[in-house]
C-alpha cells in the first residue's frame, strides 16, 4: 500500500510534530498523518518495532529512532539538536495520541522551552473514542490516566476525586478490573459505568451498568486487551439531605448502620463512606448495658 499524494505542494515545516496513530484499526490514520510520517527528516517511536508495522504498511520508509520519557537525557538532547538545525521530527507512540498516558511529555516541555515549533497531527485517543460511545455526559470530562494497582491508594485516589462533576475516564489493566472496579464502587457510589475493551478492533466490546454490577460481572474473568473504564460524573444535587435523612432512618429500622449506607448510597448514588458516618449519627439510641 502506498501513502497517498501529498495534500499540499508545501513542504513540511521545521518543528516538532505531535502525530497520532491508530488504536487498533490501521485504517484509522489521517491523510495528514501520513503526510508528516512520509516527510519527517526523523520518527522518534515509543517502541520502533511496533513503528515499523504501522510504517511498513503505508510503504513509508522513515528514519526511525526509539524514544521515551525514560530514554536518557543524550537521547533527548540529539532530537533537540535536531530541531535546532531545522529537522522536520514526528512524534509517535505505539497507540493513540501521544503524551495521553504515553511518552513525550518531557521532551515537548524541553522543546517548547527552547522556542520550537511543536504542531499537533491529531487523531485516535481510547480515552475520546470511549466516551463518545459511552453514553454517560460528554460536557465535562477528566482524564485520570491509570490508576494505582494497590487498593488502598486507588481508593484514596478515587476519594480525592469523588466530588468532580465530571465524567471519569481511566485506564485500566484486565487482572486489576474487577478490584478497581469495587473499589470505584466504594468511593463513588454505585454511579453507572461503562467498560470499552479492544477499541476499533475486533473483539471490541462495550459493557454498561453500575460499578458494582460491572465488578461482579468481571469478577473471576478478567479481559484482556486494552480497557477504558468511563465513570459517570457525581451530580451537582444529588438528593435532598432531609431526603437522604428520611431514606437512612427507615432503612435504620431493619438493617445495622453498614448495611443501611451500603442500600442508600446504591439508592442515591452516594458513596457508602459519607452515609456510614451520617447513619451513626442518625441511628436511634442504643440501651444502655449493665
Amino acid at each position: 500500500m502506498h501513502p497517498p499524494p501529498p495534500l499540499s505542494d508545501k513542504p513540511l515545516a521545521p518543528g516538532l510534530y505531535i502525530v497520532a496513530t491508530p488504536i487498533g484499526n490501521l485504517r484509522d490514520i489521517t491523510l495528514r498523518a501520513l503526510d508528516i510520517l512520509n516527510s519527517a527528516d526523523l520518527v522518534a517511536a515509543e517502541d520502533t518495532r511496533v513503528a515499523a508495522k504501522l510504517l511498513s504498511a503505508y510503504d513509508i520508509k522513515a528514519k526511525v529512532r526509539r524514544y521515551d520519557d525514560h530514554s536518557d537525557e543524550a537521547a533527548r538532547g540529539e532530537i533537540l539538536a535536531r530541531l535546532a538545525a531545522g529537522e522536520r521530527i514526528a512524534l509517535i507512540s505505539d497507540a493513540g495520541t501521544p503524551l495521553i498516558s504515553d511518552p513525550g511529555f518531557r521532551l515537548v516541555a524541553a522543546a517548547a522551552a527552547q522556542g520550537h515549533d511543536i504542531f499537533a497531527a491529531p487523531g485516535p485517543s481510547a480515552a475520546l473514542a470511549a466516551l463518545a460511545v459511552s453514553g454517560l455526559a460528554t460536557d465535562r470530562f477528566l482524564f485520570a490516566g491509570f490508576p494505582p494497582p494497590k487498593s488502598q491508594a486507588r481508593r484514596t485516589a478515587f476519594e480525592d476525586l469523588a466530588n468532580v462533576r465530571a465524567t471519569l475516564i481511566f485506564y485500566e489493566s484486565g487482572p486489576r478490573l474487577a478490584d478497581s472496579l469495587n473499589d470505584m464502587s466504594d468511593m463513588f457510589g454505585d454511579r453507572p459505568g461503562v467498560v470499552a475493551r479492544e477499541l476499533t478492533k475486533l473483539h471490541e466490546t462495550i459493557v454498561r451498568g453500575r460499578l458494582g454490577e460491572l465488578s461482579d460481572r468481571f469478577r473471576g474473568a478478567p479481559p484482556k486487551g486494552e480497557i477504558v473504564v468511563l465513570v459517570g460524573a457525581g451530580q451537582d444535587e444529588v438528593a435532598l439531605e432531609a431526603d437522604v435523612d428520611q431514606a437512612l432512618q427507615t432503612a435504620l429500622t431493619r438493617l445495622s448502620p453498614s448495611e443501611a449506607a451500603a442500600e442508600i448510597a446504591k439508592a442515591f448514588g452516594l458513596r457508602r463512606k459519607d452515609l456510614y458516618r451520617r447513619a451513626l449519627l442518625l441511628r436511634p439510641p442504643q440501651p444502655e448495658t449493665e
